[in-house]
């Protein structure tokens, strides 16, 4: 086996693997904690490489293979299946978690269409995104799913997703209204709408902080969504409700009748059953927030939403910037405990 020894290295740039690529090398030793860039990320997952060495070593790989973790692999690659067929992703779009234990978490792969994942596809990572176990790279949007599992114990599973009916609310900066279908109240009810942040960053997977404690679900702006439950399979069941609710009301404006909703009163008895469940809804948590949403006019199928989208902010980050900019914080860490 061909291996190129990178354990010097804390930060593994793209031109790092790159060089191992073209060299013919199938595996990367990498010294314990360290960094790949997004693109080096990408460029692993590429050219099929292997990364050795990283914090935890044998142990962690003996967990992401073991009888323990296979079903919840299992039940992430037959979920990825239902987002591909159910046209929620494209090309490699979308990611799968499952917090298997407090401090190891399952995720899919970057660069890979989940209508191919399969079980030895899947990564293991701490709550920190720092990658345990698994021969390819760890999603680059992992973030989003440790945030909510650190603000949120009770969620052992995200997913998301790219549904077309749900992400155009998120494109036009609106959500849906209440008080419509029984299913989706006691199911998802309020969803909340977070900011644009670039994908894959920390900032990006703050944006949702706000709202993930009293939302099982928040569409992302100009993105898509993101839903938590306690299975992979129950959250991919958000993702399908919600999609169908927002199809749902594109059809019904199509008939040119005012929208019918549920009256008050009975909303109140669907938010019991949901308490019952257990399920997170803002209306829950006291009487600020009204029942029932008030459309801006009589039968429209869009609400003001919790907070305006913010405008994109252009960047250009490069790949050996982000290796630059890690590496200066990692020395100013260094003597800071030095000092």
């Amino acid at each position: 086996m061909s291996r190129r020894d990178l354990s010097r290295h804390r930060i593994i740039t793209a031109q790092d693997v790159e060089d191992a690529a073209r060299a013919g090398v199938v595996e990367l030793l990498l010294q314990p904690g360290a960094m790949l860039t997004p693109e080096a990320a990408e460029a692993v997952a590429r050219h099929g490489l292997r990364l050795c060495g990283r914090e935890g070593g044998d142990g962690w790989e003996a967990l992401l293979n073991s009888a323990e973790a296979q079903p919840f692999k299992e039940e992430i690659c037959a979920v990825g299946r239902k987002l591909w067929q159910r046209m929620y992703v494209d090309g490699n779009g979308g990611n799968i978690s499952y917090r298997l234990r407090d401090d190891a978490v399952l995720c899919t792969p970057t660069l890979c269409s989940k209508a191919d994942l399969t079980p030895a596809d899947l990564c293991l990572v701490d709550l920190d995104g720092k990658q345990l176990a698994g021969g390819r790279a760890r999603t680059s949007e992992i973030l989003l799913h440790l945030e909510i599992y650190k603000a949120v114990p009770e969620a052992r599973a995200v997913v998301h997703c790219h549904p077309p009916h749900a992400t155009a609310y998120a494109i036009t900066g609106r959500v849906p209204p209440t008080c419509i279908i029984p299913e989706y109240e006691v199911f998802i009810g309020k969803v909340a709408l977070s900011p644009y942040e670039t994908p894959g960053t920390k900032k990006f997977a703050e944006t949702v902080l706000p709202f993930v404690k009293t939302h099982n679900t928040v569409l992302l702006a100009n993105h898509g969504i993101v839903c938590w439950a306690d299975t992979v399979t129950h959250a991919e069941w958000y993702a399908e409700v919600v999609d169908t609710y927002c199809w749902t009301l594109m059809l019904a404006q199509q008939l040119g009748a005012p929208l019918s909703h549920i009256p008050p009163d009975k909303a109140e008895d669907l938010l019991a059953i949901k308490q019952r469940l257990g399920l997170p809804d803002a209306r829950l948590e006291g009487n600020s927030c009204p029942v029932c949403d008030m459309p801006e006019r009589p039968g429209a199928i869009t609400t003001v939403p919790n907070a305006a989208a913010g405008p994109d902010r252009p960047a250009a980050v490069t790949d050996e910037l982000i290796a630059a900019v890690t590496e200066a914080v990692l020395r100013e860490l260094e003597k800071k405990q030095r000092g």
